[in-house]
């Protein structure tokens, strides 16, 4: 009953003998095991009914430990000694051993092999989820595999495995003197009404893989490999994870789910409430429904969220409650009444061994509610009453009350015009006719009758959204183009209607973002990252990155991770450009999380790469890969649009040879290698592209080898690099490599930039370069600020230029004097030159500024020039300025404090006086 009272042995076994005949009879035949339960002595009674199990005919020996493990159970249940877990988990284990001595038993007594290869039980429902009770079924899923199969030489092995099944059925569930020991429906597996009662491997597959139903989702959720070749039937399991947890989101799974519970509430003849003849499984508020809220719920967002891939009932509601998908107090409400409701369920099967659910009238109805230590039938129709309306109001909040599903019906386009003409759309009888369109079979992605029922409950709010806009005409432009690139678009419609919030950002990402309306078209399932409680926060370090992209992995393999890291690296970037479009982070956040996700694509791929290229070609003892970062890369402070600036070195003697299969000399091994890393986050994979990999800047740029030894690289830069070089080695840092490497790197790195240089050719070096860039790459439009003369290149160039100068204004090496000065993150650089005298303070504000409108206009004004209204509002809101035209004035006098900068260290102007802003 839930209290923390001493255990009532006494008064167990005298309710049990008194109200349950099933119960007395079982005490009756094994009178030890009552003498145990009389002294109290439980867990001495349940090894006592486990060793029942020892008799070597396995027909006997299950049948006598099941009756011995029932009463024993049942009496230490009543007496408040053994828990509802504890209880359900020992019938749990009794079933699985019982089961798999049946497996053992028709292999041998067939082939007398000593081995279940290749036979396969899955268990599901609530054998599955460890959860069974006194009198329940089990639900297993009998596969084989052909090839491994014990069987005798002449028998097929599809025949072999349907006589293991048979016997199998037959060993535990057929009635003798000695009693059953588990009944058995084999009815969920796969095609039951045409299939054999073992189903072969490949089929299985086959059918999970393309036409399963979302109830066998549900049963998968609770799925487990419980006898015969466990391992087999892991790997099976880990085979079709992507049928149970898909990762994208399908909120159709309550609609399916809600079909099937109106049809179970309709088929159900009892009474709607707890009475003489309700069901507590199937009635309404019951145990069904209480187990079908948590598998909807982890349908949906199991595929995403990996903390609600549980078993259990009790442990999904948990699992839900702390990822935050339901209230704390809904899984505690939805939890106490699931344990109270089965030991309900289970009083009613300790009666007289029999599988019902249903309370029943009269004096059996008092019967229960003794045993379960109750005055009477009244006080437990109370009891249900109260707890069943308190769990059918949750679930009804998740599924919908029961309502006949709306025929798909098009809006007469008369309708329709005059609703466009009430949101302000021009030319509504055009648009009208043009949104009409879409229903008529144009689009594959709203065809089916479903697509066209979520389209017709969607369209509503979506128009009045796109209305709403400032450029509602490109919206619907842009959503057209989505329609046109995906084949299906139901789940979408499906979200979109089920959160309201999506619709809205929805509608932001088409008028302000281009390119996240592409990415959109591309990909419509990024949409479901932002269910994630946590999708609209800035993302964790690198390691955390890391973990997210490898938990994304379907399978345990190279291809899987790769697909992975583009999946976690779009929905990142997705998120990120949300909340910068929204105004919900800073622009300069945004850039370093898409630094630090590329980071972490990076460093797992890599490190993927070098396994899977070991694997064949071994490694070479003293020596490894290096991957430096360049550009905003390598100043952790990406872009939207950033490619990855990136130069591969090797540490070791060149000549040596690695020590794989297929063997290759040190300089060979490592180019292959570093060309493998640039295609794993380059090439497009089934889950797309990933970035855009640039390895010009090495040594002798495309002319020269991919990857070269540190020692080469060193010599290079010490005797033959560019000035333009060296700059862009100013913001380079180490990505990928060990402590040891890295730290050697670094200090060959902070040699060659410290090197002593001629001041005069160096500032004649940068105006030439500077002048040249110019010259090629003018400003795009008025807010470009990069390429903007007095911009961040600008910015960049003098940066770079103090930095190799390498000396205070008193003379001082700088590394010594402020070594922050050198650092390859040009605000943290600014910061150090400014300590240093070099600068002024006041450049940081400019920098600050113009690399927000380098970071948010990516997104909002890709091409430098003026953005939309919509943009240019957001574009001012992202930099942090309250209109357009304020964000312009900024900019201007932005440009200004950088020019002047630029006279004081460099000794020219950058442009003309009347140029300059």
């Amino acid at each position: 009953m839930g209290d923390n009272r001493a255990p009532d042995w006494a008064g167990a076994l005298h309710r049990a003998r008194t109200h349950a005949p099933f119960l007395a009879r079982a005490l009756e035949r094994n009178p030890e095991l009552a003498a145990l339960l009389a002294e109290g002595r439980g867990e001495e009674a349940l090894a006592w009914a486990r060793a029942q199990g020892a008799h070597p005919d396995a027909e006997v020996a299950l049948r006598r430990a099941r009756l011995a493990l029932a009463a024993a159970l049942a009496v230490g249940d009543l007496a408040g000694a053994f828990p509802l877990a504890r209880v359900v988990g020992e019938l749990t284990a009794f079933a699985d051993r019982a089961l798999d001595r049946a497996i053992r038993t028709a292999i041998r007594e067939r082939c007398e092999a000593d081995s279940v290869e290749g036979f396969i039980a899955l268990a599901l429902g609530k054998q599955g989820a460890g959860e069974l009770n006194y009198s329940s079924d089990i639900d297993p899923v009998l596969l084989f595999d052909r090839d491994s199969l014990p069987r005798r030489p002449s028998d097929d092995p599809g025949e072999a495995a349907q006589r293991y099944a048979r016997r199998v059925v037959a060993l535990l569930s057929a009635n003798t003197p000695e009693g059953y020991v588990l009944r058995v429906d084999l009815r969920l597996r796969p095609a039951s009404e045409v299939s054999p009662l073992a189903v072969p491997v490949g089929a299985a597959l086959t059918h999970y893989q393309g036409q399963a139903l979302a109830w066998e989702r549900a049963a998968f959720i609770r799925a487990r490999a419980a006898a015969g070749d466990i391992a087999a039937g892991e790997a099976f399991l880990d085979e079709i994870r992507p049928f149970v947890w898909r990762s994208q989101l399908d909120f159709g799974a309550i609609e399916e789910i809600s079909a099937l519970t109106h049809r179970i509430r309709d088929s159900h003849a009892g009474p709607p409430a707890p009475s003489p003849g309700f069901d507590v499984k199937r009635g309404r508020g019951g145990i069904r429904e209480i187990e079908f809220y948590a598998q909807t719920l982890q349908l949906i967002h199991g595929g995403r969220d990996a903390s609600l891939r549980v078993r259990g009932t009790r442990a999904a509601l948990d699992a839900l409650a702390a990822a935050g998908w339901v209230t704390p107090e809904a899984a505690a409400t939805l939890g106490e009444a699931y344990d109270r409701l089965r030991e309900v369920e289970h009083r009613l099967q300790m009666v007289h061994d029999r599988q019902t659910h249903t309370l029943p009238e009269g004096e059996a109805l008092d019967a229960v509610a003794r045993l379960d230590g109750l005055a009477g039938g009244a006080a437990l129709v109370a009891e249900l009453t109260a707890i069943t309306a308190r769990t059918a109001r949750l679930y009804e909040e998740l599924i919908g009350r029961a309502e006949p599903a709306p025929v798909p019906v098009a809006v007469p386009v008369s309708t329709l015009a005059r609703q466009l003409e009430d949101w302000r759309f021009p030319d509504p009888r055009i648009l009208a006719e043009r949104v009409e369109g879409w229903r008529d079979g144009r689009y594959a992605a709203i065809r089916s009758p479903q697509a066209l029922a979520a389209w017709d409950r969607l369209a509503p709010a979506l128009l009045e959204a796109i209305a709403a806009s400032d450029d509602p005409m490109r919206a619907i432009t842009r959503w057209e183009r989505i329609l046109e690139t995906v084949p299906s678009a139901i789940t979408t419609f499906r979200l979109l209607d089920a959160r309201p919030d999506l619709t809205r950002r929805l509608v932001a990402a088409l008028t302000l973002a281009p390119a996240l309306s592409d990415e959109l078209a591309r990909k419509p399932e990024l949409l479901d990252t932002l269910i994630d409680r946590h999708a609209l926060e800035l993302p964790g370090d690198v390691p955390q990155i890391m973990a997210r992209m490898a938990g994304a992995a379907i399978r345990d393999d190279y291809e899987a991770l790769l697909d992975a890291i583009r999946i976690v690296t779009g929905e990142i970037r997705f998120a990120l450009g949300i909340q910068l479009i929204e105004g919900l982070a800073d622009p300069l956040d945004i850039a370093r999380a898409l630094s630090r996700t590329a980071e972490a694509a990076l460093r797992l791929a890599a490190d993927a790469t070098v396994a899977e290229f070991a694997a064949r070609h071994g490694r070479i003892a003293g020596s490894e890969l290096l991957i430096l970062g360049l550009g905003r890369l390598g100043g952790g402070a990406l872009t939207h649009a950033s490619d990855l600036d990136i130069v591969y070195l090797f540490t070791g003697d060149f000549a040596a040879q690695s020590d794989g299969e297929r063997p290759l000399g040190g300089t060979i091994y490592f180019n292959r290698l570093a060309s493998r890393v640039s295609a794993a986050l380059s090439v497009p994979t089934a889950q797309g592209a990933l970035y855009e990999v640039d390895t010009r800047l090495r040594p002798q740029g495309n002319q020269g080898p991919l990857a070269v030894s540190c020692e080469a690289f060193g010599k290079y830069q010490r005797e033959a690099a560019w000035t333009w070089e060296h700059m862009a080695l100013a913001r380079a840092r180490v990505l990928y490599g060990s402590p040891a490497a890295r730290a050697q790197l670094e200090a060959a790195l902070a040699d060659v930039l410290g090197a002593p240089r001629d001041r005069e050719a160096l500032r004649e070096a940068v105006l030439g370069m500077r002048a040249e860039m110019a010259r090629h790459k003018p400003q795009a439009g008025p807010v470009d600020a990069k390429l903007a003369r007095g911009g961040l290149v600008d910015i960049e160039f003098l940066v770079h230029y103090l930095q190799l100068k390498g000396e205070t204004a008193e003379g001082r090496p700088l590394a010594e004097a402020a070594g922050e000065a050198l650092s390859p993150d040009l605000e943290t650089a600014l910061g150090g030159l400014a300590a240093a005298g070099l600068v002024s303070a006041d450049l940081a504000g400019p920098h600050a500024l113009m690399s927000r409108m380098l970071v948010a206009g990516r997104l909002l004004a890709p091409d430098g020039r003026e953005p939309p209204p919509s943009g240019a509002r957001a574009l001012a809101q992202a930099c942090g300025h309250a209109s357009y035209a304020a964000l312009l004035d900024a900019f201007a006098a932005a440009r200004q404090s950088v020019a002047k900068a630029w006279k004081q260290i460099l000794g020219t102007d950058i442009l003309p006086p009347q140029q300059e802003t």
